[in-house]
């Protein structure tokens, strides 16, 4: 195959549902493409997701897509995610163009933008085609939505501009695969089902054999061969896209050596900053909706948001709140993380309306800082050390530290005892404090995602959680290299998918 020539070729995964595997999927495809020597690029034309990514430029894009460059060992763009959307309500998303958050539209407002958008669609995906062999495409949700076809910008409609191969995916997990599959073929218009080049019927389990004479079923009534069964797996860790993915059967603190109880905002945003600790043997997380759950955690963690001051009063109504101040009061270390730090706080200042038409929310109280929410959102890649030596991080004064900034409120760090340094910020060198504590070191805030990422800080935090149960934590598991799962998710795909019939309808082999 000739390399050199452009545009790259392209093939889209959809799905016959949201969680479907579809970004996992993908993710495999961009690691074995480059694995086989071709230059890789992930694309998926709009996002709605609050889980988000820094680029090493400062650019904004889903996570999924930052997960898949790396798979494919490219560096994250703008061009791979060129429109974010961030939900802010039932109504309302903040949208993201090209990296950069452009305004809070309802759905007929965006929908208006789509022509616009659309261009700008187009325009990334032949910059990737240009750049490289082949474009792994993903697209949203389910193509077969008629109530939202009209208005299609990820799905059929890009697979159609770029006369993408689909693999569409079912989610045998779920139950009720075949009509997934049959379904969606039937609700597709003839010329989009002509792109459909295979099915993949994912997250099985069992014996293969059960399925009978299912997959011929399959090819029989929709014309397509099923191109794939994909076993189920739980022992590669690839970071999830949205919060369907919280695991709701993960160990109980009550078999565990230290229980992390993180509160599951309505909005919660960049959950997978807590994957490191599901890792971490003896350490139970759970994600806590309700004050019956709250039980006697030996950490709290308030995570990100999208929306700080609605989720605040989320915690307020539910009880959550005042357990999670009661729990400090009785000698429980509270970790905030970006929106989280952000209401530990005295309080939350918006005199422009940014955040809520409220000029002033009280925050919890917890650290002396005071939040100014502004127009501009932050988006850097950051490195930096740790400067404190106390409380939760008394083990690991001076550690270096690696994550990444995404916030709009900015919180003065004058007179505070901050816990971090950033020495530099989307590749600049920068003296920046970050963070905030209390007096006796239990309370810490940040705006650091991937904070627990950091084996020093992580192990640091828990340790301080165990001596307050008093026990010892076994020693730590080896940190889970994010390169290596990608091999053995490829090495799993490739063992389910007919590769060959991938290479051929991607026009990558005879």
């Amino acid at each position: 195959m000739d390399t050199n020539a452009h545009p790259a070729r392209v093939i889209m995964v959809q799905g016959t549902s949201s969680h479907a595997g579809k970004s996992v999927l993908a993710t495999a495809l961009c690691r074995i493409f480059a694995q086989d020597g071709l230059r890789v690029a992930p694309f998926k034309a709009q996002n709605m997701s609050l889980n988000s990514y820094a680029t090493p430029d400062g650019a904004e894009i889903g996570r999924s897509q930052a997960v898949q460059a790396a798979a494919a060992f490219a560096a994250p763009r703008a061009e791979m995610n060129p429109v974010l959307l961030k939900p802010e309500g039932e109504r309302l998303s903040q949208v993201v163009l090209m990296g950069r958050p452009l305004k809070a539209a309802s759905v007929r407002e965006y929908h208006a933008m789509k022509p616009a958008v659309w261009d700008m669609v187009t325009s990334a995906l032949a910059t990737l085609r240009a750049d490289n062999d082949v474009v792994v495409i993903e697209g949203a949700g389910s193509p077969a939505e008629i109530n939202l076809k009209r208005n299609d910008i990820v799905n059929m409609r890009v697979a159609l501009h770029a006369n993408a191969p689909v693999l569409l995916v079912g989610d045998i997990d779920r139950g009720g695969v075949f009509a997934q599959i049959v379904g969606t073929m039937e609700l597709l218009e003839p010329e989009e089902r002509a792109l459909v080049k295979g099915h993949v019927i994912n997250k099985f389990r069992g014996d293969p054999s059960l399925l009978g004479n299912g997959l011929d079923f399959l090819h029989a009534r929709t014309g397509v061969p099923v191109a794939g069964v994909i076993p189920h797996f739980t022992d590669i860790l690839i970071p999830e896209e949205d919060s369907l993915g919280l695991d709701p059967k993960a160990r109980s603190g009550a078999e565990a050596a230290v229980d992390v109880a993180v509160m599951r905002l309505p909005h919660v945003a960049n959950f997978d900053d807590f994957d490191p600790l599901h890792n971490e043997p003896a350490v139970a997380v759970r994600y806590v909706g309700r004050a019956d759950e709250f039980g006697d955690p030996d950490l709290v963690v308030i995570p990100g948001s999208k929306t700080t001051v609605a989720d605040l009063d989320w915690l307020r109504a539910t009880g959550l709140a005042e357990r999670t101040l009661a729990h400090r009061r009785a000698g429980a270390p509270v970790v905030g993380i970006c929106a989280g730090y952000q209401m530990l706080g005295d309080a939350l200042l918006d005199p422009d309306g940014v955040e809520s038409p409220r000029p002033r929310t009280d925050g919890l109280g917890l650290l002396r800082a005071t939040t100014t929410f502004a127009g501009h959102k932050a988006t850097h890649q950051v490195s930096g050390r740790v400067v404190e030596g106390r409380g939760l991080l008394a083990g690991c004064r001076g550690a270096e530290v690696t994550a990444y900034e995404i916030h709009m409120g900015v919180t003065p760090q004058e007179g505070l005892p901050h816990p971090f340094v950033l020495e530099s910020r989307s590749g600049q060198t920068v003296d920046l404090p970050d963070g905030a504590m209390d007096a006796d070191g239990l309370t810490l805030g940040t705006y650091l995602h991937g904070l627990f990422h950091n084996r020093a800080v992580r192990r640091s935090i828990l340790e301080c959680a165990a001596r307050r149960r008093g026990v010892t934590l076994p020693p730590p598991a080896d940190d889970v290299e994010p390169s290596a799962e990608y091999d053995k998710l490829a090495a799993h795909v490739r063992r389910h998918l007919d590769m060959d019939l991938v290479y051929r309808v991607t026009g990558l082999a005879e």
